[in-house]
C-alpha cells in the first residue's frame, strides 16, 4: 500500500520535509506499527518520533487513537499537541 504521510510544526522540522509518499510493509496495518516503523527509516524519524505518545494523528483529517487501522487511508498526518497562548 503506497500511503500519504503528512507532518506538521516540530515533526516536520525533526524528519526535514512536509509530506511524503511512501510505500507501506504489509504488516504495518495500524498508526502505532506505522509510527514503529516510521522511526526504523533514519535518525531523522527516530527524532520525530522518540515521544510518539504525544504525538497526535488524524487520518483522512479525522483525528485518531495509536490502534486505528491505517487500511484505505488517504492520507496519514502527525502533529504535537497545540496549546493555546
Amino acid at each position: 500500500m503506497t500511503g500519504k504521510l503528512l507532518y506538521f510544526a516540530w515533526v516536520r522540522e525533526k524528519i526535514g520535509k512536509g509530506e511524503e509518499l511512501v510505500d507501506l510493509p504489509g504488516d504495518v496495518s495500524d498508526v502505532a506499527q506505522l509510527i514503529s516503523w516510521l522511526k526504523t527509516r533514519g535518525p531523522e524519524y527516530e527524532h520525530a518520533f522518540e515521544r510518539a505518545d504525544i504525538i497526535r494523528t488524524a487520518i483522512d483529517q479525522t483525528h485518531v487513537k495509536p490502534d486505528a487501522r491505517i487500511t484505505d487511508a488517504r492520507e496519514i498526518a502527525f502533529f504535537p499537541p497545540v496549546t493555546g497562548g
